[in-house]
């Protein structure tokens, strides 16, 4: 109950940090702090080796543990040791969500001659080229340091659409090979989204349907996670994971996040419908609600915070977040949620019910990259939801600059409840009410902002205050 996932990795890791390890290493640790599910960055073999974050997929099935790529490790350890993680962290309860990336790959051993059509990167159903003309693309994927270990399933360009290089002429593009055409149930961005980079995956090709159904099964036998985040939904022909994932629950009961890149509430609700409802997605349109608030100067609409957001329209598909890795400073989405608001925005995500948030390894450990220090309030926000999120909720999100709820807490967890408060500007006060059960109950700021501590009266109200731009979370005390 009062699930919170922990997105246990950031972009700008160094190899040397020894990810896996030094998680293996935290399990106790993060258990006591009331994370309850990992989600791990892609454990393959990638493009770029020691220095690849995982998203530049070479090898699905090298874990760390072939001579490829000039390693055998990848950026955050061997195979051995991610396994080693895993068990660590079943030991102590924590479930283990896997990044699976299934859009592309990159990194080819070797290329192949095709015929191509260039298009037009802001449409890409429109032709730059009428007639068909040779590149050299790099799609041919041999494996030779793997040797055909766990599959003999060699790539080559009738298992991609289109790529967005030639060899040849050593010219960037995007060429859609002759006899393919993209997937017409993607994403409309650029009218057609199914490229995004690499060499894009035909998952119209019987053969590549059958090998990505044998990975997966050969994944969570390897790994025993417990469930998948899934990278770049958007851009994966609709329908396609339906299946996959029905496939792969026959085998083992998953839990299943994807990542649709949209803030169009529209879009999401119509990804849903389209997989039957099989997965859950990231809030993307609270995600930039939360960072406009933080960037507009205090004139961002509170009461507005969770208008057109997953969360509100349909809670239990949503997996709420502050910022990830895509959204950190220097990234190609960057969209990062200012300091001063984090506090208030984890309150938001952390201290309501509806959702399942995922708080980001860059705000719980901090970011050296970018001199970015952690959330210090976020160990106590974290301790109140599993604590303290019981009861019945009121609340008060009807000031532009000053909101607030509250929880009343139940007989089954005692000392449950608390109410919250946050302003985007000045400093306030709101009268809430906490419960008629919590009369004359004392309330103290657990963030350490106001010192007054608020006495309930008769009917279950307290006054509580606020400072400007600022979150109080209070907690009932024994005096």
């Amino acid at each position: 109950m009062n699930q919170v996932i922990l997105q246990a990795f950031e972009w700008y890791l160094e190899s040397d940090q020894n990810l896996w390890t030094t998680l293996t290493a935290q399990a106790q640790q993060l258990k006591v702090a009331g994370i309850d599910a990992l989600w791990l960055p892609p454990a393959y073999k990638g493009s770029s080796g020691t220095s690849d974050t995982g998203y530049g997929v070479y090898d699905n099935y090298d874990l760390g543990e072939f001579d490829q790529k000039g390693t055998v490790r990848t950026k955050y350890g061997t195979k051995d040791e991610y396994l080693m993680l895993i068990q660590a962290l079943h030991a102590e309860g924590i479930l283990v969500y896997a990044d699976v990336v299934l859009n592309h790959k990159m990194g080819a051993d070797n290329t192949d001659t095709v015929m191509v059509f260039q298009v037009d990167d802001g449409d890409r159903m429109t032709l730059l080229t009428p007639d068909p003309f040779e590149i050299e693309a790099w799609t041919r994927f041999d494996f030779n340091g793997r040797q055909q270990t766990y599959s003999s399933f060699q790539w080559n360009k009738e298992h991609f659409t289109g790529t967005d290089y030639d060899n040849r002429t050593q010219r960037k593009g995007i060429f859609l090979f002759e006899g393919k055409k993209w997937d017409g149930d993607v994403d409309r961005e650029h009218v057609n989204y199914d490229y995004l980079m690499g060499a894009d995956i035909d998952y119209t090709h019987p053969q590549v349907l059958e090998e990505t159904l044998n990975w997966g099964r050969w994944y969570i036998t390897t790994t025993q996670v417990d469930g998948l985040r899934l990278d770049a939904l958007k851009h994966i022909q609709f329908g396609f994971f339906k299946k996959w994932i029905a496939a792969l629950r026959e085998q083992q009961n998953l839990f299943v996040v994807g990542e649709y890149w949209s803030d169009d509430l529209r879009a999401l609700h119509n990804y849903l419908n389209e997989e039957s409802y099989s997965m859950s997605l990231f809030d993307v349109p609270l995600h930039y609600n939360l960072y406009r608030a933080s960037s507009s100067d205090g004139n961002f609409d509170l009461s507005s915070i969770f208008d057109g957001t997953l969360v509100l329209n349909n809670p239990d598909y949503a997996v709420t977040f502050v910022d990830n890795h895509d959204t950190q400073p220097s990234q190609s989405l960057q969209s990062w949620v200012e300091e001063w608001f984090k506090p208030a925005a984890y309150a938001l995500i952390l201290l309501r019910h509806e959702g399942t948030p995922c708080i980001f390894y860059g705000d719980y450990y901090g970011i050296v990259h970018d001199q970015i220090n952690p959330v210090r309030e976020l160990d106590t926000l974290i301790s109140i939801r599993k604590a303290k999120l019981f009861g019945q909720r009121y609340d008060y999100l009807d000031d532009p600059d000053l909101i607030g709820w509250t929880y009343t807490g139940d007989f089954e967890h005692p000392g449950s409840g608390f109410a919250v408060i946050l302003s985007d500007k000045k400093q306030g006060e709101k009268r809430m009410f906490v419960g008629s059960e919590n009369a004359h109950s004392i309330y103290r700021d657990s963030m350490g902002n106001i010192n007054e501590p608020v006495l309930i009266d008769d009917d279950g109200i307290g006054i509580f205050k606020v400072l400007g731009g600022s979150l109080s979370v209070y907690e009932k005390t024994e005096n």
